[in-house]
């Protein structure tokens, strides 16, 4: 916040103080010439933006939300809500860390060298049976000069061999143990969540004690949230498993003969980053200061000082028109950098279709060097701190978490709520809301469920290693729609022709545009060609029109007026020349008889369902 001098002079002195109600009333106004008669604070919820976890985006934050800036803090001191580390990330910016998931030791060397070259500074490398062999370690870090470039491990069940093939290349490579940065990666909780497999503990113990007496800068610990996100899970229910698996590795630690300030200091927490970058701000946050008040209530809230690694999200990854991932890891990175993530990887934009290119991988890492060194965003120390808006949605989403963090505590801790199925009940029943907000485009993913590009030519990778399987679920915001997709696909490699719905425009432009765009962009959306030729028809000659368009299904597009007046017709006659179904872009209502005929197709209605039942009828095989 910006405080001017006091010289005498007022800004905006000549006009009255505008009052929130002064407001309400204006916004009154509108919305009746909207439809919607509504008055006082009603007004302004109907402008509000429902969010996960019962929360919601208002129109207009003033100061009477003031109330959510008390006990933030100042960066680096306790609740760490603005920040772990008192400099933020104004010193070096954050470290660009690098995933690599390459099995091939040689293929991972040359893309880990490039990385080096320009512009990560760190890397996390993904090893196991399917992934990266441990015996191929070296030859994927030779030429990295291991005293500069920290390495983080994604080992699962093998974190113990993998450890200490990288301790022996450090202590080979001639690095001071102090010197030596990264993470080791031990995360039973995260491996028996993605595989449903219990794994010990006794290697992440080892390393946590080796760590804290001889390699002060590695930590040993990794509490990864990505599989809770990935499963479906909402911002707050990320946070509160997260809360959960920490709280258990700090039992395990401080079990084990740690302090509470050296066990702490072992843990490093994994977040995901969306495009909602507002949420995303504040889930960063909302993390560091849950985690000072387990601290706190541990008996030593300095002791919270969170380190966070944040990944684009998975989950928002699209295949179709991969490129516009590129838009929303962007997003992503910049919600991170302005929420104080520590590390930040972001994912290559054909991350979902298999292992990225070189230009993908360039693409990935310029993403944070342009934030960092042409933005200038990391020299500002939490630069949404003090907006009410963010401030707000901090405390509300810290207050859910805790909650959900209660909830899996009750049911006996982290580890008791994976294996009752309490934890992925939860998620899935987050998810199935969430899938049926997508399924009706009320949460848009354009080049998918908005603006589809059927001509588009598909982008080809190479498979990555098999992910592990047999716990959570993973989901992709994409799914139902890449369903259908490839249905159609499937269809024009066997017929040469993707599957065709007449689009039946009545009256002038002005008249049909607006559906037709909606209509054309609804069928798309499930493969289904979009034939809008001729520009208009009306009863006469619309059996013709069907025809020729060799179409087997119909959409009428046009003015409630011109349906009430010309659309029954219309429909009869498409009926009369073929058509299985005819649809009518637009809501019921209209005229009975029309209602009759025709099925409504309107914002709001189930798109997936309305696509595969087209898809059904045109005998397009699932």
């Amino acid at each position: 916040m910006t405080v001017l001098p006091d010289d005498g002079l007022s800004l905006a002195a000549e006009f009255p103080d505008a009052t929130h109600e002064q407001w309400q009333r204006l916004v009154e106004g509108v919305l009746r010439k909207s439809g919607k008669d509504v008055s006082g604070p009603a007004a302004e919820e109907a402008l509000s933006t429902a969010l996960e976890d019962g929360l919601s985006t208002r129109p207009l934050y003033t100061a009477h939300d003031a109330g959510a800036l008390a006990d933030v803090g100042h960066p680096g001191f306790a609740p760490f809500v603005r920040g772990g580390r008192a400099a933020g990330s104004a010193a070096a910016g954050w470290d660009v860390r690098q995933r690599h998931a390459t099995g091939d030791p040689v293929r991972t060397n040359e893309s880990v060298l490039a990385d080096l070259e320009n512009g990560v500074t760190s890397l996390w490398l993904t090893l196991g049976p399917d992934a990266l062999p441990i015996a191929g370690l070296q030859r994927a870090l030779d030429g990295v000069f291991l005293d500069l470039a920290p390495v983080v491990l994604d080992a699962g069940a093998d974190v113990g061999p993998a450890a200490r093939e990288l301790l022996r290349l450090i202590e080979a490579a001639g690095v001071a143990k102090d010197a030596a940065r990264g993470n080791l990666g031990a995360d039973p909780l995260a491996y028996e969540a993605r595989t449903g497999t219990e794994a010990g503990t006794d290697a992440a113990v080892e390393l946590a004690r080796l760590c804290g007496r001889e390699y002060g800068g590695l930590r040993a610990l990794t509490v990864d949230a990505l599989p809770y996100h990935e499963a479906g899970g909402s911002a707050a229910q990320e946070l509160g498993a997260s809360l959960a698996t920490g709280v258990a590795y700090l039992r395990l630690l401080t079990g084990a003969g740690l302090t509470l300030q050296e066990a702490c200091a072992q843990l490093e927490f994994r977040y995901a980053a969306t495009a909602d970058q507002f949420l995303t701000i504040a889930k960063l946050r909302a993390a560091r200061r849950l985690w000072a008040r387990v601290a706190e209530a541990c008996g030593d809230a300095d002791a919270g000082a969170q380190r966070q690694h944040v990944v684009t999200s998975p989950v928002m990854m699209a295949r179709r028109d991969p490129w516009v991932n590129m838009l929303r890891t962007t997003v992503a990175c910049l919600g991170a950098g302005v929420g104080g993530a520590d590390a930040v990887t972001v994912l290559p934009f054909d991350h979902s279709l298999g292992l990225p290119d070189a230009f993908a991988r360039r693409i990935a890492r310029n993403t944070s060097t342009i934030l960092l060194e042409e933005s200038h965003l990391a020299r500002v120390v939490d630069p949404a701190g003090g907006s009410w808006y963010v401030e707000r949605l901090t405390a509300e989403l810290a207050h859910n978490a805790w909650e959900f963090f209660q909830q899996i505590e009750g049911a006996g801790g982290q580890a008791a709520a994976l294996r009752s199925g309490m934890l992925g009940d939860s998620l899935a029943a987050t998810w199935a809301k969430r899938s049926k907000k997508l399924a009706e485009r009320r949460e848009p993913v354009t080049g998918v469920s908005e603006f589809p590009n059927l001509t588009e030519k598909p982008v080809e990778r190479e498979p990555v290693p098999a992910a592990p399987a047999g716990g959570l679920p993973r989901v992709r915001r994409d799914e139902a729609y890449e369903a259908l997709r490839a249905r159609s696909d499937a269809h024009l490699a066997k017929t040469g022709t993707r599957p065709k719905v007449f689009l039946a425009a009545l009256g002038p432009a002005a008249a049909h545009t607006a559906r037709v765009s909606f209509a054309a962009n609804l069928f798309q959306a499930g493969g289904i060609e979009a034939v809008h030729d001729p520009v208009t028809v009306d009863a006469a000659d619309a059996a013709g029109a069907l025809k020729a368009s060799g179409a087997r299904v119909a959409c009428v597009c046009s003015s409630d007026a011109l349906y009430t007046a010309e659309g029954a017709a219309v429909a009869a006659a498409l009926t009369a020349a073929g058509a299985e179904r005819v649809f009518l872009a637009g809501r019921p209502g209209t005229d009975a008889a029309l209602d009759a005929a025709v099925t409504h197709v309107f914002a709001g209605c189930d798109a997936v369902a309305v696509l595969s039942s087209t898809l059904d009828l045109m005998g397009v095989a699932p």
